[in-house]
């Protein structure tokens, strides 16, 4: 069973977009894939299983806080190991952490 994630929008980090503007380098995820979405603000990896109707199944294998860097094992009703289900559209780049200084 997978659980419900209203992910948050990927926004200029967006996969999607970015690839829309040269879908040359766009490849599908494949099983073993590591993807990024955005949960409440953090950075969620998810490990993909399968890939169907563009939306990757997986398991959660981390959550990044995208300022700090903290792994954490849970947020909310999230935690590492569930299994979630990522569409394309909500497919995010890692965002780079805030720069000490």
């Amino acid at each position: 069973m997978h659980k419900h994630i209203e992910w948050d929008s990927p926004g200029a980090g967006s996969v999607s977009a970015h690839y829309a503007k040269d879908p040359n380098d766009y490849g599908e995820p494949h099983p073993g894939s590591i993807l990024t979405g955005r949960y409440r603000g953090v950075s969620v990896r998810v490990r993909v299983e399968a890939y169907r109707d563009a939306t990757s199944i997986g398991e959660v294998v981390a959550l990044i806080d995208p300022d700090s860097g903290e792994r954490m094992k849970s947020l909310g009703e999230l935690n590492l190991g569930d299994m979630v289900r990522l569409p394309d559209d909500k497919r995010a780049f890692q965002p780079p952490g805030k720069k000490e200084g």
